[in-house]
């Protein structure tokens, strides 16, 4: 592949090389889209699925995220890969339809789209519930509201703005984990807590196929590296900048998220399964109170809520938006949702139909925040296969690649891992979601029978 100019003006020529012309801001750098990585990876992510986690997996929630990691390490390789062949906003819909074909391309698109039309309400319902228990008064469907209403007026006002939010919620995150990490290496030495390796081994003889049925939710916490690849039209040097992010963003959240679940897991005492509902919901917050203080534990808690969780669905609806654009400017979704403001060049109409269905979603999902967890990582772990299809076709089958790991053993291994991890995900969310890819056969097939196209130009 030849050399193309670098600066704003080789991104440029690359995007309308591409069939696009920019639109989109192009502000954000390398430290901005780390940042954003971050932020929508949530450091304290496993903080909302920890219960749930550790009861799937008998105890053994440090192991389940160390797989979970190495099944989305070969995902990241692959992103990093297509976002500087491809560097377009519409993460995996548009690497995998310039990849391999627009037929497969609006599939992944469609599957994805299950992630990211609902994370932004899942998160709120996390946030909503995390509220209650500080707020008891205040009903879980009205927090959902003022979340979602919250997020979308700072998206709205431009992705400077959210680039700023980001930084300050981001340090306030890791000051906080700093906290817990200290006081549970004080415990330890005050011998009121012991190191042991029951976190990595699931309790009473389990089974360790627990973990692999486990590693679905985990990956929600995961869920974040193709949030950074819609930014490829905006972040300065584009798909460069995006692939090296990427990496650098998965790196670092491996280690906080391996790290923290494997303090709390010894903090728990042995032979604990967490109750369904509050119990489950909130097992983190109250392994905290427990063990250290009730003040920490509310600190916690609304950390999690108020910084975490909202910073997270600030940067689920910018995610999210720019999906819906990139599909809508392609003609896969409604024309109108990919109207770019004039002011703030943001995908405006997109950012609007994420917070009004979010709003829906959130208030019919507070009690069903664990079918919504996996029905989420459903639709990414489908897309993220057909990527690692998409990878080894163009670069391996098409290209005839020199490059043994990146282009032809990594996504065959992503593959496999992540067959493995759908198959034992969650029975309801096999269904609905199956049903929810039928239905995205369906509209391609209409498409194909009235003569539409499935997309723009492929590469």
């Amino acid at each position: 592949m030849s050399e193309r100019p670098g600066g704003a003006d080789g991104d440029r020529d690359r995007l309308h090389e591409l069939g696009y012309e920019q639109e989109l801001a192009r502000t954000l750098s390398l430290a901005d889209v780390v940042i954003y990585g971050l932020i929508y990876m949530v450091p304290l992510a496993p903080v909302a699925v920890f219960g749930v986690v550790y009861n799937m997996s008998a105890g053994a929630v440090a192991s389940v995220y160390v797989v979970a990691a190495i099944a989305m390490l070969f995902s990241a390789v692959s992103y990093k890969e297509m976002a500087v062949r491809f560097p377009v906003a519409g993460s995996v819909y548009s690497y995998v339809r310039m990849g391999s074909n627009r037929f497969l391309g609006f599939v992944s698109g469609w599957a994805i789209l299950l992630d990211y039309l609902l994370l932004p309400a899942l998160l709120c319902v996390f946030a909503a519930s995390a509220m209650t228990g500080v707020v008891s008064w205040v009903p879980a469907w009205v927090w959902v509201v003022i979340f979602v209403a919250a997020t979308a007026l700072i998206n709205i006002m431009g992705i400077s703005v959210t680039a700023t939010m980001n930084k300050i919620f981001l340090y306030i995150q890791l000051v906080v984990l700093a906290v817990f990490l200290v006081w549970a290496a004080v415990l330890i030495l005050q011998g009121r807590a012991h190191l042991s390796l029951s976190p990595f081994v699931p309790a009473d003889g389990g089974s360790w196929s627990l973990i692999l049925g486990a590693v679905p939710v985990a990956a929600l916490s995961y869920i974040g590296f193709d949030a950074i690849s819609t930014l490829n039209e905006e972040a300065e040097g584009g798909g460069r900048t995006v692939s090296k992010a990427t990496m650098i963003v998965l790196y670092q959240v491996t280690a906080l998220f391996v790290v923290q679940v494997f303090v709390a897991g010894i903090l728990v005492p042995t032979g604990t399964e967490f109750a369904d509902g509050d119990s489950v919901n909130n097992a983190f917050y109250n392994v905290v109170g427990t063990a250290m203080a009730d003040w920490f534990k509310t600190v916690l808690l609304l950390t999690a809520a108020l910084i975490a969780i909202f910073a997270n669905t600030i940067a689920s609806n910018a995610t999210s938006s720019r999906l819906v654009f990139s599909m809508a400017r392609d003609g896969q979704l409604p024309k109108f949702l990919s109207r770019v403001s004039d002011r703030h060049q943001v995908p405006l109409n997109a950012m609007i139909f994420i917070a009004v269905l979010s709003v829906g979603v959130g208030i019919l999902g507070v009690e069903q925040s664990g079918l919504l967890i996996t029905l989420v990582t459903f639709g990414a772990i489908t897309a993220y296969i057909l990527l690692h299809i998409s990878v080894f076709t163009h670069f391996a089958v098409r290209g005839r690649s020199r490059g043994v790991f990146v282009h032809w053993v990594s996504p065959i291994l992503g593959a496999g891992l992540l067959l493995v991890a759908l198959w034992n995900a969650n029975s309801d969310a096999k269904i609905v979601g199956s049903c929810w890819l039928l239905i995205g056969l369906g509209v391609a097939a209409y498409f194909k029978l009235t003569g539409r196209a499935l997309g723009g130009s492929d590469a």
